[in-house]
């Protein structure tokens, strides 16, 4: 694994904005939460909420709320670094139907929701 991916959480996905930003309740263990912290979705972006893609966004905003509102899931953050809005940066990792983990970044890439982007 990549050295950068140091921190890996168990999460309450708690609301989603947008195609790339959610709301978690974050499990640090022996009993210990942090409760409403902002996660920005490591390497991707999708359309914004506000703008000319609005009903893109929505689209996005409803495929990434179907697979992780409301779910535990787990998620890899990025060195803890955050991005410039102040959300951390993370890889969401969900089970499928099958119980397969799967990258939900990637996912979202693969549906065509959002697009690969370094920043």
């Amino acid at each position: 694994m990549n050295e950068e991916f140091l921190y890996h959480y168990r999460v309450l996905v708690t609301s989603v904005y947008d195609g790339d930003t959610c709301t978690v309740d974050i499990d640090l263990g022996l009993g210990t939460w942090i409760r409403g912290e902002k996660l920005r979705l490591y390497r991707i972006d999708a359309p914004e909420i506000r703008g000319p893609e609005h009903s893109d966004a929505i689209k996005a905003r409803d495929f990434l709320r179907g697979l992780i509102q409301g779910k535990d899931v787990h998620v890899v953050t990025i060195k803890d670094r955050k991005g410039k809005y102040g959300r951390y940066l993370a890889e969401i990792w969900a089970q499928d139907q099958d119980g397969a983990w799967v990258n939900v970044n990637d996912l979202l890439v693969e549906k065509g929701y959002a697009e690969y982007k370094e920043y």
